[in-house]
This record gives structure tokens, C-alpha cells and sequence, in this order.
């Protein structure tokens, strides 16, 4: 997000409450809704002018920035306001998780109706889910590639290039064969998540969200011709 000429920005169209406060629902940019917070006129022009959440703290009456103090900060990507003017969306970059409790988003496993359509309070958090788990393993990545450490596996693959990432990849899937031939759940749970991890990376390499996959698996889910397993072959086998 530029940081130019964000004072100029007229924010007549946001509806603020009886408090100077409008809620702000903060969206990691791959479309999944982190947390809620609220915002006054002074933390808003801040977000706009330094490219990071900034909010309201309604308990310490105190403007606070998001991951001044964990690093887990929000940068910027974009900001729309409702019909109404009286909601933001802030659609992010998210470094690390989002929740103050360890979580990836503030909403992770806390679900009133988990597995039924009955209400239920969840009292304990369940295991997180995986396409929530891959994404924050994917996020980690993307910002290694962004904000390079020294000493990080991650930009140690990068810095390489394709060819080493690619090798990884090889290794780890042979690996995972190994360790399945030998009838190892262990090696093969062991094996199968650093070939994950391999892959997510070249995945970050070209560009590319976990999400295409998911499209990409749920469409071979619906059974639409094109997305059909036909193998080497182009023929559909007998199921």
C-alpha cells in the first residue's frame, strides 16, 4: 500500500459511532477473516499513512498497532468501507498469526455449531483445520521471500533458485516412497510433511496460492469433465 498523500484521503464517507469508533474486519488477502477491531479517525489515518493496522483499543482507551509488541504485524494491501459506512474491511498481509491466543485467525476451531446445526459452546479448542494450517505455513514462506532472515532454511531455497527447490522436492517425494514401502506410519507422516513444505515454497517460487489448488481439487471433487483423473492415458478408468 503507497504511503503518499494519505492525509489528503477524505474519510467523510466512514460512519463513526456515538464513540469515534467503527468496527474493522481484518482479512488476510487470500480472503481469510483474521479478527475484529475498532478504529477511530486518529488510528485510521495512521493505517493509511504508514501502511499498517493501527486500532482503538476500547479496554486501555489507547491507540495500539497491531504486532507492535509480538511482530506479528498486518501490512496493508487494501480498504473498503460498507454500503453504510459504518464497517471497514481491511484486507491484509499477515505476518505470523493473528491471534493473541497463538491462533492463525481470532475465529480458528471456535465454532457454536461444530458438527451439528444444534448451538453448542466450544470448550475446548479443536485441531486446527487444514487448509487454515497450510495457509499460515504458506504466509511464513511468502514473507521469507518478501523480508529475507539470515540463517532461514526458507531463503537459504530461494537464494538457490528453482533447480535446488525442484531437487528438494524430488528428494523428499522419494523419501516419502521409501518411508511407505517401509510400512513406517511415522517416516511417512515425517517425510510427507517436508515434501509438503517443499512444495508450498515452489508453490511461493511461481506465484502461486494453496487456493489454486483447493479450486483445483474441489473441481476434480465435482466431477467436471475437465477436471476428471484420466491419467497418462486421457481415458477415465472404471471406479
Amino acid at each position: 500500500m503507497e504511503n503518499e498523500n494519505k492525509k489528503d484521503i477524505d474519510l467523510s464517507m466512514v460512519k463513526f459511532d456515538e464513540k469515534g469508533l467503527v468496527p474493522a474486519i481484518v482479512q488476510e488477502e487470500n480472503g481469510q477473516v483474521l479478527m475484529l477491531a475498532y478504529m477511530n479517525e486518529e488510528s485510521l489515518k495512521k493505517t493509511l499513512e504508514t501502511g499498517f493496522t493501527w486500532f482503538w483499543s476500547r479496554s486501555r482507551q489507547q491507540l495500539w498497532r497491531k504486532g507492535e509488541t509480538s511482530g506479528n504485524i498486518q501490512r496493508v494491501i487494501d480498504i473498503s468501507y460498507d454500503c453504510d459506512g459504518d464497517t471497514l474491511l481491511v484486507t491484509v498481509h499477515q505476518t505470523g498469526v493473528a491471534c493473541h491466543t497463538g491462533t492463525y485467525s481470532c475465529f480458528s476451531g471456535r465454532k457454536l455449531t461444530p458438527d451439528t446445526k444444534s448451538v453448542a459452546v466450544v470448550t475446548e479448542e479443536p485441531q486446527r483445520p487444514l487448509a487454515e494450517v497450510i495457509y499460515d505455513l504458506y504466509n511464513v514462506i511468502q514473507d521469507r521471500q518478501l523480508n529475507p532472515v539470515e540463517g532461514s532454511y526458507t531463503n537459504y531455497l530461494f537464494a538457490k533458485g528453482q533447480d535446488k527447490i525442484l531437487k528438494k522436492v524430488g528428494e523428499e517425494a522419494t523419501e516419502t516412497v521409501i518411508a511407505s514401502k517401509n510400512e513406517s506410519r511415522k517416516e511417512v507422516v515425517y517425510e510427507m510433511a517436508d515434501l509438503w513444505y517443499h512444495c508450498l515454497v515452489l508453490l511461493a517460487y511461481h506465484g502461486i496460492s494453496p487456493e489454486a489448488l483447493f479450486s483445483e481439487l474441489m473441481g476434480r471433487r465435482k466431477g467436471s469433465d475437465y477436471h476428471k483423473f484420466t491419467g497418462k492415458t486421457g481415458i477415465r478408468p472404471d471406479l
